[in-house]
């Protein structure tokens, strides 16, 4: 029946389409061989007794083709994405899979009819040779121009060292252990891949291959791991969206190279940045007003939605209790801060890795354009997104009606920092819960991270906080700046939750870790933070090191061209500006000045201590003590500071990838940031080599071994560890994902360009 229905509309078709004679037999033929098979699958089926067998459809052969002789064997150098050649392979492996199905009949009785099939998968062992080694890793894969989930197969990467051994299943399908090893050639062994969806043969395929070559990539000892704001990024567990049924979209997982952008991020450090031995995991709470007084400090999410397998809950807050971070332009100015289940599942992973980890808390001002709020320093509201820095008094210092240099400075700063302690905070499993009255004030977040550190069994480093001039220059009274006791207090409670044995530090701005020098004509000098400094708790001076190295200009006639300088990416002339020229030698009294490069020399005219106004000179810093200078007038005793005892750390470290940005690193590229800005007489394109001779410059400067590191009598170890030198940074979102789908990614402030992931 099946054959006269299917052969007549074949004609019908054929008639009405004016095939041609032979095209209306072809067709024809087509459809009678297709009826008759469903015929005989009908009868079959409903024939009482009959039995029938449909068979798949089977390759005649098993062999692999080979590949040919003498083909050229690449050299990679960065990133390229790479084809290889087949080097091994076995026959394919055939699995028959039979199935028998009944159709007809009753229970009780009956007769029934019995379809049996037979179906061939065909599945491959391979290994397919890529370039000369040794490489950093092989990311993505692709099969006939398709990505393909390398999580779901069996694929194993020799890097192409001079060690690697042979592949196990290599050796065992060839029965000898004396098999290649292949060594100084990186290649992958597919094992049992399937090739149904390439039409049952080897794919077409092509690597992506990253082999770093650079120097700073194998000096690098200590990295920042970014973005802070990221609900689940840090979490090696997948996450999805949960929306009324099955879990659809990923949260961490925009890779098809690893499970997670954790793991793949990790993964990839660990492989280009062989010696980095130490992260600082960076996690983001989020301020929402310059008034100190009115400023908050808590956690924020992205969006209203469900997950699974983790739900987020950060001190007690869940998804739907939490404040949602601003949009701009219908998209998050922020990701979410992250899930305290997923800070502990991270250090514990690093510290499975083998790392050291610092916790590292790090405030964003989450305040969007058209905010309304007061401005302390004066304008018609806050800036757009500003940097935590800039939280301060209200009225801001040299503004009308400041509070600073009185008692009336205490209750704003009391608000900002509030008055939690250690028994505060406690660890119920999946979160911190916290018990105290002052909820979401700065030192909540504090001990909130310090309690987050115990859960995961402990970390080797702490900072209580970064990045605060604007609070702590305050004083309410003369020389007396509380910042400092409050931070030291801070130090103290988390040193009762975490130990003795843990490094804690305060995370200094580079124009504020030195001394107080206040620009009002009053000759004041105050190391504001020295009681901080020499504090028992505090075992490290932490500096966020982003001192210009350079002051270059594009026409060939400024101060710095010719003298030993042809290039601002010239190492020696890079390397002469950590401990000299702007805020060593001299410094630029007006914007004017900068243009014309009118220097003024720093010199200590009454006392000879220049070292006392050169914010750029840690040696003369740490190996003296330090009077204050109320007046101008230098004090007769010294300050709590002991020189040269305790380690400096630079706890962030970098440049932007952007011309000339060693003339300026502390600063970003967002328009959508009130902080934006590019560098003093930079065009603005990208320049990577900045950034990496940069990066050269200040590890091989600070190395003990070249002799501008001094050694301390007091602990036995050199001035500026150089094992604690933390480059900005090391992002967790997988390039070319981030930045690319900008759908998918919020933008981070105060990101400073300083992307070191993916290179």
């Amino acid at each position: 029946m099946a054959t006269l229905v299917l052969t007549a509309a074949a004609t019908a078709i054929a008639g009405a389409t004016g095939a041609g004679q032979v095209a209306a037999f072809a067709l024809s033929a087509a459809a009678s061989i297709a009826g008759s098979y469903l015929d005989n699958m009908l009868v079959s089926a409903f024939t009482p007794g009959s039995k029938s067998h449909v068979e798949g459809q089977r390759l005649d052969n098993l062999q692999v083709m080979g590949s040919s002789e003498g083909a050229v064997v690449p050299l990679v150098a960065g990133r390229a994405r790479v084809s290889g050649q087949v080097i091994w392979a076995t026959n394919l492996h055939e699995v028959v899979t039979t199935t028998t199905e009944k159709h007809g009949g009753k229970a009780g009785g009956g007769s029934s009819s019995t379809v049996t099939q037979t179906t061939y998968s065909y599945y491959a062992n391979f290994a397919v040779g890529i370039c000369e080694g040794p490489i950093s890793d092989i990311l993505r894969v692709w099969a006939d121009s398709k990505e393909i989930d390398t999580t779901k197969i069996t694929m194993r990467i020799y890097k192409g060292d001079e060690e690697q051994e042979a592949d196990p299943l290599i050796a065992a399908k060839q029965g000898s252990p004396d098999v290649p090893a292949y060594r100084g050639l990186a290649y992958v062994v597919f094992e049992e891949l399937p090739l149904a969806d390439f039409g049952n043969r080897l794919p077409q395929l092509t690597f992506e291959v990253v082999r770093c070559v650079g120097y700073e990539e194998e000096k690098l000892t200590a990295i920042s791991l970014i973005p802070g704001s990221t609900e689940f990024g840090y979490s090696k567990t997948p996450v999805k969206d949960g929306k009324d049924g099955p879990t659809t979209a990923y949260n961490n997982r925009h890779t098809l190279s690893a499970a997670t952008d954790w793991e793949h991020s990790i993964d990839l450090l660990q492989s280009t940045c062989p010696e980095c031995k130490t992260v600082s995991l960076v996690v983001a709470w989020f301020g929402d007003d310059l008034r100190a007084g009115e400023c908050t400090i808590a956690p924020r999410v992205e969006a209203r939605k469900t997950t699974s397998p983790i739900e987020w809950r950060v001190a007690g807050l869940s998804r739907d209790e939490a404040r949602l971070v601003s949009y701009v332009d219908g998209k998050p100015a922020y990701g979410g801060s992250p899930s305290d289940s997923v800070v502990v599942e991270a250090i514990k992973d690093l510290k499975e890795r083998g790392f050291k980890v610092m916790l590292y808390p790090f405030v964003m001002m989450d305040i969007p354009e058209g905010n309304g709020l007061p401005d302390p320093y004066g304008e018609a509201e806050q800036k757009a997104y500003p940097w935590r820095g800039r939280i301060t008094c209200h009225p801001a210092v040299g503004q009308p009606g400041s509070p600073d240099g009185t008692f009336e400075i205490e209750p704003q700063l009391f608000s900002f920092f509030g008055e939690s302690d250690h028994f505060d905070v406690s660890w119920d499993g999946d979160q911190v819960i916290y018990t105290g009255e002052y909820r979401w004030s700065y030192t909540h977040f504090a001990l909130h991270l310090a309690m987050l550190a115990k859960a995961a069994g402990g970390v080797d480093a702490f900072v209580v906080g970064t990045e605060m001039p604007g609070i702590s220059a305050l004083t309410w009274g003369f020389d007396d700046f509380p910042f400092a006791y409050f931070m030291a207090y801070i130090a103290e409670e988390a040193r009762k939750i975490m130990g003795p044995d843990v490094k804690i530090g305060y995370a200094a701005d580079w124009s504020e870790f030195h001394s107080h020098r206040p620009n009002d004509g009053s000759g004041d000098v105050f190391f504001h933070l020295d009681y901080l400094w020499a504090h028992d708790d505090i075992d490290f001076i932490g500096i966020d090191n982003y001192l210009p190295l350079t002051d270059w200009r594009d026409h060939e006639n400024h101060e710095d061209h010719g003298q030993g300088a042809q290039s601002i990416h010239d190492l020696d002339y890079l390397k002469a500006g950590i401990e000299g020229r702007e805020y060593f030698d001299f410094y630029y009294a007006s914007d004017e000045d900068r243009t014309n490069q009118n220097r003024t020399l720093i010199a200590d005219q009454d006392h000879g201590e220049h070292w006392v106004f050169r914010q750029k000179d840690l040696r003369g810093w740490w190996e003296n003590p330090h009077h204050n200078r109320p007046g101008g007038v230098r004090s007769n005793t010294s300050t709590n500071w002991v020189p040269k005892s305790k380690p400096i750390w630079f706890t962030e470290f970098g440049c932007p990838a952007i011309d000339k940005g060693t003339n300026q690193p502390n600063v970003f590229y967002d328009p959508k940031s009130s902080e934006s800005q590019v560098p003093y007489f930079s065009s603005g394109v990208r320049d990577d080599l900045i950034q990496r001779r940069y990066l050269r410059a200040m590890l091989e400067y600070w190395a003990v071994e070249a002799g501008n590191n001094p050694v301390s009598p007091v602990y036995g170890g050199p001035m500026v560890d150089p094992v604690n030198m933390f480059a900005w940074a090391w992002d967790v979102r997988p390039f070319p994902s981030f930045p690319v789908e900008s759908d998918t990614w919020a933008v981070n402030r105060h990101a400073k360009l300083t992307r070191l992931g993916g290179l």
